[in-house]
């Protein structure tokens, strides 16, 4: 692409992720630019992150509206006029309609906290640590008319520890969400994924074919 890739990124909350794409963004790690960042929450931290960064904000409070249709209406119109290429679900709690989603078909991504498609939906890293798995990660992913059920773009994987709680996992999960969701921008940016059906490939990487983890360590 020879102008840079346009952003709309949407918050509910802290925006972690949002702030590290900012970050890689002025650091030259990602061409692209955050056109505009939307919340539904207007006390979401990741507003103030957005301005102290100079990114345009705008917030449409779902409980002012009739009904999905009309927010996700709104929320179109707001995109469009940043001019936006790229839809960034970070922390987005509000589920798009079909409106919004044929829309911006193809170009909505979300990220996971959890190796989907286990563990879809929220409280997920309870949900792991309740199923005993040995490891969880996170996930980013096109957004499609089911919860977290889109075609996958990037994952990481993160060891589960005796001991654990809900909360030192998400925190160590989260840390690899900021690696990999401005990674997964950056192919989307260079025009490097190919998306067949529910397979998607990443022009220009090469899968290490001996790579394993495993979970407790083998021994001997």
């Amino acid at each position: 692409m020879s102008d840079l890739l346009k952003l709309g990124v949407l918050i509910s909350g802290s925006g972690s992720n949002l702030q590290s794409i900012i970050n890689h963004i002025e650091k030259g790690a990602l061409s692209a630019r955050i056109s505009i960042v939307v919340s539904n929450a207007p006390e979401a931290y990741g507003l103030v992150r957005a301005e102290k960064a100079g990114i345009s904000c705008a917030v449409l409070d779902h409980r002012e509206f009739s009904g999905r249709e009309a927010f996700d209406r709104e929320l179109i119109r707001v995109l469009k006029n940043a001019g936006v290429d790229l839809v960034v679900l970070a922390g987005f709690m509000r589920i798009l309609g079909g409106e919004f989603l044929r829309t911006f078909d193809q170009r909505i991504i979300n990220i996971h906290p959890a190796l989907l498609p286990a563990f879809p939906g929220t409280h997920v890293q309870q949900k792991a640590l309740d199923y005993g798995v040995k490891f969880s990660g996170c996930t980013v992913h096109f957004v499609d008319e089911g919860v977290d059920t889109g075609p996958i773009i990037i994952q990481a994987v993160v060891p589960v520890l005796p001991g654990d709680t809900a909360d030192t996992l998400a925190s160590r999960i989260l840390k690899e969400e900021h690696k990999i969701y401005p990674q997964a921008i950056r192919y989307f940016a260079e025009g490097r994924i190919v998306k067949n059906g529910r397979h998607v490939e990443i022009r220009g990487v090469r899968g290490d074919k001996d790579a394993v983890l495993h979970n407790p360590p083998l021994e001997g």
